[in-house]
């Protein structure tokens, strides 16, 4: 018989954490047959990235995915086998309260963000019983070493993006409404957070002797973009134009489309955990913008990444891509941004080898679905849950 799960989604910042919930739970359906319920409080913004979803549905399946509306006051619900709530969500108290009363009772994973620092091996699988019911939270931690959680992929992703590759690109750009690209082109897509170093990219990007491309999906950086071009706003479809670089706005694009965009384009600057981990495997290069924290702790993120992705990299080529991450995250003691751009247009051909290997290394550390069921499954059979 197959084991129940169920996964509480609060959707906290935009895009990546439903994205992140909305992959593992197909996942798990599809690769490994479980009964998957999916519980989110704001499926407008789950519309976003797979439109099929309706945002007004109290339960709608999609996927082979029980998608739930997580409404206040939450209904009585009986738990699932396993429950996951999503990077520490706090889960509703009526139905914890019932997962106290189960016998045995649920294997509850926290779900935690993704991190390249050391100490996530450590704290990867620890247990924490709950103060007042006979319940053990287990924290699972994504990571990038096989001591960790692994990262999120699916088992067929790899060969799509191959098939995608070989088919060429020309259909993408032409349903996006562009030509192919040019023999000495760039083509990169941005996807940021508001970014003080966003102008000054701009500006070298605008004064680059060799044409220069950017698909912008709408995103919280439009207003930065339309103030920059002296325009009161951007919308979907529009294109401007300064030299040779020329800037499109894309609509909001599905888990999918997103896929593509990364797969075709040159470079991908992206955000947060969910786009950074699909650049990866889209075996490109890519500049990150961690998720701002306060007193800088995403400074170490950020650091404890690029150790692990620049690790082969010759040292002018490691020392372009850190100097492009960690001015783009706003560390101090780096070169200005028309330096960093230079600096990387000339390694762009260095880059991107590297960034085929590295997508390859990345299996190294497993699929976090594979690991997470394993994981539970052992909990599952041994029943030691009071005493982990």
């Amino acid at each position: 018989m197959r084991s129940t799960w169920d996964i509480f989604c609060n959707v906290v910042d935009n895009y990546g954490d439903i994205g992140i919930a909305w992959r593992l739970a197909r996942g798990l359906v599809r690769e490994h047959g479980l009964d998957v319920r999916l519980w989110v409080d704001d499926l407008h913004a789950f519309q976003c990235i797979w439109p099929t979803i309706s945002p007004d549905a109290a339960e709608q399946s999609c996927e082979g995915v029980r998608v739930c509306a997580w409404r206040t006051p939450f209904a009585v619900t009986e738990p699932a086998q396993v429950v996951i709530d999503a990077f520490g969500c706090t889960l509703p108290e009526t139905y914890l309260a019932a997962m106290g009363m189960q016998s045995p009772p649920p294997v509850w994973i926290n779900l935690e963000y993704l991190s390249a620092e050391p100490w996530v091996a450590e704290h990867h699988g620890l247990a924490s019983p709950h103060p007042r019911l006979p319940l053990t939270r287990y924290f699972f931690f994504p990571g990038y070493t096989p001591a960790t959680g692994g990262l999120l992929a699916e088992a067929d992703l790899a060969g799509r993006r191959a098939a995608f590759v070989r088919s060429g690109t020309g259909a993408f750009w032409r349903r996006l409404g562009l030509d192919a690209p040019l023999a000495e082109e760039l083509r990169v897509s941005l996807f940021a957070y508001e970014n003080p170093a966003l102008p000054d990219l701009l500006d070298a990007w605008s004064v680059d002797m060799r044409p220069v491309t950017c698909l912008v999906p709408e995103s919280r950086a439009i207003p930065q973009l339309a103030a920059w071009l002296s325009v009161a706003r951007l919308q979907a479809g529009e294109m401007h134009q300064r030299g040779a670089f020329r800037l499109h706005i894309l609509p909001f694009l599905d888990q999918d489309a997103y896929d593509h965009l990364l797969w075709a384009c040159n470079l991908n600057f992206v955000r947060g955990e969910d786009s950074c981990v699909r650049a990866q495997w889209a075996a490109r290069p890519l500049v990150w913008q961690a998720y701002p924290q306060a007193d800088e702790a995403h400074w170490d993120k950020t650091n404890a990444l690029l150790a692990h992705y620049t690790e082969g990299l010759d040292r002018e080529a490691a020392r372009v891509v850190s100097g492009m991450w960690r001015h783009w995250n706003g560390m101090p003691d780096t070169a200005d941004m028309a330096a960093c751009w230079a600096a990387w247009r000339a390694q762009q051909a260095a880059l991107e080898r590297h960034a085929e290997v590295w997508c390859g290394r990345l299996s190294l550390a497993g699929r976090l679905g594979d690991k997470l069921v394993d994981f539970v499954e052992i909990k599952l059979k041994s029943r030691v849950f009071s005493n982990p």
